[in-house]
């Protein structure tokens, strides 16, 4: 059997639904896809690998997929810290965005955006912000996969001046990628408080046409909840589902506000949660009950948000922060273990977003999207449990190598498709312009 490139690692957490631990295996690609998983002795006598990469000490895993960000706004980094989000948004961000957010902007935070990322071992990402069509080209560039949010906002922006205007944006963004190997789409109105029926409504019906998910802000914080009660009459969940939005398509984010029937609903419709607990905590938003969505059934999926209320994208530290909140939460020691904790963060991430016949888990005919992460420094010694190590320990600077569709992108820890000295000083140049 050929191969053009053979992965020989320590251990293998396949992510499969078997939850597969595999030690001492290899990973056969050709054509960007896992062609084999097999046990090394038995890969060297039957594949004949054009490129061998042996990775003592090393766990090799599914690409980890952050399932709710805003990468542009890596440039807005520590701008506005511990502030709550109302005040956050309307007194910093947003008058900062309409000052400075331009189709540049948005290069330069995405490149910033994507090289933090593969560095810390996410392969594919999911976004609402402007200029998407900006956004979808330097991630392709840069050899990286995402599902990029066709914006809609009941306000004008630089970007578009009504709803028809952006979602007319959606429409062409989606024609341009709907056949790329690395880019998807999916409509992403900002939030029930920024977008009103008429323009959901359309978005629910062009979900189902396309195909694609909805991808939305969604009690998000108490004063959210309360504001729509008290001005309508109905939660804002309440609201979606009238208008025909809660379904599988739904990429729900946040979700801190959630009542046991909401809960057996997004369970009955197949609705996806997005989980960001970082970023929940910096924002004082509230606690997601992961737990409980979990024991109902429902698909959880882990997002860092964006860098501005986190303020990093490191999804390994998300994981982590999943598993001790969801413990606390729920005031047991055996909620979200860290196998579901590592699912959290790529097969349901996958799922979330309509890819996981794709991508999130080491399975034959899936696309080889891989991350390696040496375990042997002192903080994951000893190892007794790889998945609990990487989940309870490591650190995304063990994260030494990272390939989409088979394509290395980060090689020994450095990138092969960005150049960092670029990516920062652009960086530096936007904080100066916005610090004035």
């Amino acid at each position: 059997m050929h191969a053009e490139l053979l992965i020989h690692a320590e251990w293998i957490l396949t992510v499969d639904p078997d939850n597969r631990q595999l030690t001492d295996h290899a990973v056969a690609v050709a054509d960007g896809r896992i062609q084999a998983i097999l046990p090394y002795e038995e890969a060297r006598r039957t594949i004949q690998a054009e490129q061998t990469v042996e990775l003592p000490g090393h766990v090799l895993i599914p690409g980890l997929i952050n399932a709710h960000t805003h990468a542009s706004m890596s440039l807005l980094r520590g701008l506005a810290d511990d502030l709550p989000l109302m005040t956050w948004l309307h007194e910093h961000i947003w008058p900062t965005e309409g000052r400075w957010v331009d189709a540049s902007f948005v290069a330069d935070g995405t490149r910033l955006a994507v090289l933090e990322m593969l560095r810390g071992g996410v392969t594919c990402y999911n976004d609402m912000y402007f200029h998407p069509e900006v956004t979808a080209q330097v991630t392709a560039e840069a050899g990286m996969r995402a599902v990029i949010g066709m914006i809609v906002v009941d306000f004008p922006t630089g970007y578009a001046a009504s709803p028809d205007e952006y979602i007319a944006k959606g429409l062409a963004l989606h024609e341009r990628y709907r056949d790329h190997p690395l880019i998807r789409v999916a409509w992403a109105p900002h939030a029930p408080y920024s977008v009103s029926d008429a323009p959901l409504q359309r978005i629910a019906t062009l979900a189902f046409e396309l195909g694609v998910p909805v991808h939305i802000h969604l009690h998000e914080t108490r004063d959210e909840v309360e504001n729509a009660v008290n001005a309508h009459g109905e939660r804002p969940f309440a609201r979606l589902d009238r208008l025909g939005l809660i379904g599988p398509s739904l990429v729900s984010v946040h979700m801190t506000q959630l009542e046991d029937a909401e809960i057996a609903r997004l369970a009955e419709t197949g609705a996806s949660v997005v989980h960001c607990p970082e970023s929940n905590l910096k924002l004082a938003s509230g606690f997601c009950p992961v737990a409980k969505l979990l024991d109902a059934g429902v698909n959880v999926a882990l997002g860092t948000d964006g860098a501005a209320s986190n303020n990093d994208l490191n999804l390994l530290g998300e994981m982590r922060t999943a598993a001790l909140l969801g413990k606390g939460v729920s005031g047991s020691a055996s909620a979200v273990p860290a196998t579901e904790a590592l699912r959290m963060a790529t097969i349901n991430g996958a799922r979330a977003l309509g890819l996981d016949n794709e991508i999130g888990s080491i399975e034959l005919g899936k696309s080889a999207d891989l991350v390696a992460l040496d375990l042997r420094d002192p903080h994951t010694q000893p190892l007794y449990h790889p998945v609990s190590q990487l989940v309870y320990a490591a650190g995304r600077h063990q994260v030494r190598q990272v390939w989409v569709r088979g394509r290395q992108v980060i090689r020994d820890g450095a990138p092969t498709t960005l150049h960092v000295a670029e990516v920062l000083s652009e960086a530096q140049i936007w904080a100066a312009r916005i610090a004035e």
